[in-house]
């Protein structure tokens, strides 16, 4: 077997599992689980149409590029969302179908990494565990970037050394961040492009979390966006990754894409009709149906308002949270430590959220996650005012 699986590390919710392992909640209360950010709100009903009038297509072999018209439906997308220049993001040459984000990252890692000599993986901390794992069974070795409150939880790129950055192959963002929901403004990614074209390493952004924002006049920037703006029209050394899952309510369709630098994009496609993640051609029609359709979209930014506003302002009352910037989590400070308050909301009060460590890496005794919780608002509304309603009473008595 290959010897740098025994590098990963437990996934956060195996963690948690053990963690929680023989508590018997209250009978009298319903479990209430802010823990994993899978979303809740219902799937539009015209994509799903879309599936159900293309069932024939199960007898075509998808292409592992993707039909034409969804690359087009994606280009089109991406380019009035983050104003980009028309024409410069071509359905053709810079964009590839990827089968969610999870496995767009992970399989970018492995087609991008040339792991015969030092290699680093760098990735905000704390972090999606798919960027680590996916260094690992690269053969590269990650670098975590501290992310807290003293620096807005997003990482101080000119406090890393230039050693780092010499050995740096692809460094990861992700904004909207999970779990702080920070929002990385343009001067920041004009400094990272700076540093990328200096070091000569890729930028991967993780944008999965784009569409999730809190005033519709103010959507967040996206790499590509910074490029545009700065005259990059060719995208050199930046890739981004979106979804379906959080944007449309779609995790199961398992649809996403991978859109920048063409020739870097090129040999990525190259290495997939080797990897066989081609998607269904009826999850690309239903796609292209999400894709051109902002209503539904603007509907789920809404039901995510109301319940921010309504649960924010409860757990102030006991916690030190804030709306974050964008994205559907809460990552609030505790008031005892992470892993008891999880454990303990769960044996007393049947909510369940995320140990902040679990998130994180301690690297020289410092874990940014410690002490703090993610709490994904993915449950109904009624719900979620359940579940901060239990929680201050849980505070005030535990």
């Amino acid at each position: 077997m290959n010897p740098n699986l025994s590098r990963l590390h437990p996934y956060p919710f195996e963690k948690l599992a053990q963690l929680k392992a023989g508590v018997v909640p209250p009978e009298h209360l319903s479990a209430i689980s802010l823990g994993i950010g899978e979303p809740k709100h219902p799937s539009p009903e015209f994509v799903k149409q879309v599936i159900a009038n293309n069932l024939h297509r199960l007898a075509n072999y998808p292409t592992t590029g993707g039909i034409p018209e969804l690359r087009q439906a994606i280009s089109d997308w991406a380019t009035r969302r983050f104003r980009l220049n028309p024409g410069t993001l071509s359905a053709e040459h810079h964009i590839v179908p990827v089968n969610g984000t999870r496995e767009g990252i992970f399989s970018f890692v492995q087609a991008a990494v040339d792991a015969s000599g030092p290699a680093k993986v760098v990735s905000p901390n704390p972090f999606y565990q798919i960027y680590e794992g996916a260094a690992f069974l690269a053969g590269a070795t990650p670098h975590y970037l501290p992310c807290d409150a003293s620096n807005g939880f997003i990482p101080d790129f000119d406090a890393v050394p230039d050693h780092v950055w010499k050995e740096c192959q692809i460094l990861f963002l992700c904004s909207p961040g999970n779990p702080s929901g920070a929002v990385i403004p343009r001067d920041v990614l004009t400094r990272v492009l700076e540093l990328a074209d200096r070091h000569d390493f890729i930028v991967a952004s993780d944008e999965c979390y784009s569409e999730l924002y809190p005033d519709e006049n103010n959507p967040p920037e996206g790499l590509l966006q910074t490029c545009a703006a700065l005259g990059r029209d060719d995208y050199a050394r930046c890739v981004v990754f979106h979804s379906l899952s959080k944007r449309s309510n779609l995790p199961g369709l398992r649809s996403g894409f991978v859109a920048g630098d063409a020739r870097i994009l090129k040999e990525f496609l190259r290495y997939r009709t080797y990897h066989g993640c081609a998607m269904p051609v009826h999850n690309q029609l239903a796609s292209i149906a999400a894709w051109n359709d902002e209503d539904h979209v603007r509907e789920n930014r809404a039901a995510y308002r109301a319940k921010f506003n309504a649960v924010v302002p409860m757990l102030k009352e006991v916690m030190d949270v804030d709306f974050p910037g964008a994205g559907f989590y809460l990552w609030p400070q505790t008031p005892m430590s992470d892993e008891t308050f999880a454990l303990e909301l769960s044996a007393r009060q049947n909510v369940h959220v995320l140990p902040g460590r679990y998130l994180s890496r301690t690297i020289d005794g410092y874990n940014p996650g410690e002490n703090r919780v993610r709490m994904a608002l993915v449950a109904p509304l009624e719900e979620c005012v359940e579940a901060a309603e239990r929680i201050v009473r849980f505070v005030k008595d535990y």
